[in-house]
């Protein structure tokens, strides 16, 4: 186990990126490190975690070469610089603003004008309450995926289930994971024995993924 942390700095944990929050010393001698995490990686930003520094497996400080590189390289083109810029502004708006969206810029499809208006609606509503009801093959899954992207990014959801008849589950898992790069685990039998046997009898399985997929009862 390497030194502490500093606040503000990068480390790896559970396979997952963190910036450093808080550094809590330990109150007697022999204890650990409490250390306050916010995740950094694209599908869990914001999310919170609390770890014993010195008994964590595997946490290590991130390091990275790019800062090697830095001044290396001559300056960036102005339009591309500037299309840099834009892209901050789009980002810092779109939390705030209900008529910028992002969604369909982070999915890999193809959307027809029809499919966005659902999501302009959610983005209007103080909670999201929404009946899709489209004809077959009009697209309410990329519907309702951009709504659950959208909400994502914004900060105003943090877990989704999707329930649905088992002849849609595996589907719904493929297209959510494909189109709009959102992973769901399928809440069976045998995800929670897996659960069960890697992490104990006790575990809670709702807890150990932001995003279910599950049969209705």
């Amino acid at each position: 186990m390497g030194s502490l942390p500093d606040v503000g700095q990068i480390v790896a944990v559970r396979q997952r990126l963190y910036l450093v929050e808080q550094s809590i010393p330990p109150v007697n001698p022999g204890d650990s490190t409490l250390v306050r995490l916010s995740c950094v990686d694209d599908d869990a930003q914001g999310q919170t975690l609390d770890v014993l520094w010195e008994i964590e497996p595997d946490a290590r400080a991130h390091k990275s070469d790019r800062w090697h590189g830095l001044g290396t390289r001559e300056f960036d083109d102005p339009a591309l610089f500037a299309a840099y810029v834009n892209t901050l502004r789009w980002n810092c708006v779109t939390a705030t603003d209900a008529t910028l969206l992002q969604a369909p810029f982070r999915a890999g499809i193809r959307i027809e004008d029809y499919q966005l208006e659902p999501l302009r609606k959610a983005l209007r509503l103080p909670r999201v309450n929404l009946f899709i009801a489209d004809d077959v093959g009009l697209g309410k899954t990329i519907e309702a995926g951009l709504i659950a992207r959208e909400l994502l990014l914004r900060k105003k959801v943090r877990e989704i289930v999707v329930s649905c008849p088992p002849s849609m589950l595996q589907q719904w898992q493929e297209e959510l994971e494909w189109r709009f790069g959102l992973r769901f685990e399928i809440l069976d039998r045998e995800y929670v024995a897996k659960v069960r046997r890697e992490r104990g009898f006790g575990v809670n399985p709702w807890t150990t993924h932001p995003r279910f997929g599950r049969l209705p009862r």
